[in-house]
């Protein structure tokens, strides 16, 4: 990392991008800096995953529901 003319550090390469990114979420995740935390990324990551389950499901019993309502409104014979 080198620093620019106004004294703030600059990435030099992908690697101390990275660590600068590892030090900034540390200090999100310790409270010293605004942000989501790993823990709240993590949190959001999984109610997003099973947001798309219950669709899938919803939209497969909806699809069930239709399927038997028209079953029910089919004429029937009897034999």
């Amino acid at each position: 990392m080198v620093r620019d003319e106004g004294g703030r550090v600059q990435a030099r390469d992908r690697h101390d991008r990275d660590a600068r990114k590892w030090v900034r979420q540390d200090q999100v995740d310790a409270g010293a800096r605004p942000g989501t935390t790993t823990e709240e990324s993590a949190e959001l990551k999984r109610l997003k995953k099973e947001n798309a389950e219950l669709k899938r499901a919803n939209e497969i019993l909806k699809a069930a529901a239709s399927f038997f309502a028209a079953e029910l409104d089919r004429p029937h014979t009897r034999s």
